[in-house]
């Protein structure tokens, strides 16, 4: 690492919010990097093998063995933000801005593709009997069947970036651009809707008793009871996608516009630390209580607290896309290098995930959306 710009960087966080004196970030190493063909917002997910799978805005699918070495890439064409989710049969699902969903194989062959009416930038969720479900910017949410079949759709007003969240009744919670947060059966019926102010772009999560957090861009955080009722609200500001995670000691997690808070569950500021950059990406909850974050400048972090940041990773671009934690801790994200170009790397982490409810977009790793 260039010692100018690490003494640069430490500078920064110690100037205005850290009063007290820790010890200084340690920087990460990687245990491999693999040159892409573009940048990613898709945030990876990890199959049960070790296989590492991914988008990028080139219109490129790839899946990464766990050396780094590419075991196979899927061209679909357009851009492709959505998130992957891995069905239990290993069968991966994504969304492209070519106005599909597409099925693969594991060995990277098309099972089927799922044509909308709009970009499907929304990541798929994996219910209970295997449907899959999913927004577009057609402003429909749709159920599809494990071979590809639409069993039900359900229209909204407004389009559709939320990524849906599964309870373990098998009830799906997702958002709208119209202002409004739903809850529908498997069978596709509305059991309430939820109104709020602003449209709501980022994801929900779960917690263990059944109360589902998500933001909107009115500048709320919310909780709601499973019978659709407002648990509580709290002013944050924040208008960016970044979705609420949950700690190990319960308490949530979330990037507001250039900063990330932690919020108790009673619905209380724990903390925040802020001048991050405009923050997109969802916070990780680590099993040491710590948190891994993406600033808006592109630092991958791990914070304990406002000031004390136990290492950092120059990711090298404004970057939108969470990290994926492996079982061993291993921390796989998107970074990049001036001069040659995008990269995912691996990195030597040591702390695994927080065995919370949710502890990162989409749940898990296998981002089937399910709470655990």
């Amino acid at each position: 690492m260039n010692s100018v710009w690490f003494r640069t960087l430490l500078m920064a966080f110690c100037l205005g919010s850290c009063t007290q004196t820790h010890a200084e970030p340690r920087a990460l190493t990687n245990e491999w990097s693999l040159l892409v063909d573009g940048r990613g917002d898709s945030v990876p997910a990890l199959g049960k093998d070790g296989t590492l799978y991914f988008g990028t805005w080139a219109g490129t699918f790839w899946a990464v063995s766990p050396d780094g070495s590419r075991r196979w890439t899927f061209r679909a064409g357009r851009e492709i933000k959505s998130s992957p989710a891995i069905a239990p049969d290993g069968t991966i699902y994504f969304g492209c801005r070519n106005r599909k969903l597409y099925a693969l194989q594991p060995s990277g062959g098309e099972k089927w593709e799922f044509k909308t009416g709009g970009w499907v930038d929304s990541s798929p969720a994996v219910g209970l009997d295997g449907s899959v479900y999913f927004g577009s910017w057609d402003k429909i949410f749709y159920a599809v069947d494990a071979a590809g079949s639409k069993k039900w759709e359900f229209k909204t007003a407004g389009e559709i970036v939320s990524s849906a969240a599964v309870a373990g009744d098998g009830t799906i919670y997702f958002g709208s651009h119209d202002r409004k947060f739903y809850a529908l059966s498997p069978q596709g019926a509305k059991a309430w809707e939820y109104s709020t102010a602003g449209p709501i772009i980022s994801s929900p999560a779960i917690d263990q008793d059944g109360t589902i957090y998500f933001t909107s861009v009115d500048g709320f955080f919310y909780a709601l009871n499973p019978d659709g009722s407002l648990k509580w609200r709290l002013r944050t500001g924040g208008i960016t996608e970044s979705s609420p995670v949950i700690g190990a000691d319960g308490n949530l997690l979330v990037g507001v516009n250039q900063g990330f808070w932690m919020i108790t569950p009673e619905g209380k500021k724990k903390w925040a630390r802020n001048d991050e950059g405009l923050v997109g990406a969802s916070p990780v909850a680590l099993a040491n209580n710590s948190v891994c974050v993406v600033s808006g400048y592109g630092y991958l972090m791990n914070l304990v607290g406002p000031t004390q940041v136990n290492w950092l990773f120059r990711m090298q671009y404004d970057a939108k896309a969470s990290p994926t934690i492996g079982p061993r801790g291993t921390i796989f994200t998107f970074g990049g290098v001036e001069n040659i170009g995008f990269l995912m790397y691996a990195l030597k982490g040591d702390v695994p995930l927080a065995q919370s409810p949710w502890p990162m977009f989409q749940g898990n790793p296998q981002h089937t959306s399910q709470r655990r």
